[in-house]
């Protein structure tokens, strides 16, 4: 299996958080861990996590949530238009 990229990596983390989302909230370390299980210790790594979740951040379609902690959640136009 070949080296994933951050876009490989930002739509992995994407999906993961579109699929718990309502759910359960996720930590950045939650779906960097869950992206490290996913592709393998020797291909994803924390670093190569950090730019995938600056890339969905900067893109808009996920945002950082702080309630008691700091979590990365859907924008609040994603939530209404899943119902």
């Amino acid at each position: 299996m070949s080296q994933p990229t951050v876009d490989d990596v930002a739509t992995a983390m994407f999906d993961l958080i579109k699929a718990t989302h309502g759910k359960k909230n996720l930590k950045p370390m939650d779906v960097t861990k869950a992206m490290i299980d996913q592709f393998g210790e020797d291909a994803c790594d924390k670093k190569l996590c950090k730019k995938a979740i600056r890339q969905l951040i900067d893109s808009g379609r996920c945002i950082y949530s702080y309630v008691g902690g700091s979590y990365i959640t859907l924008p609040a136009e994603e939530e209404s238009s899943e119902g």
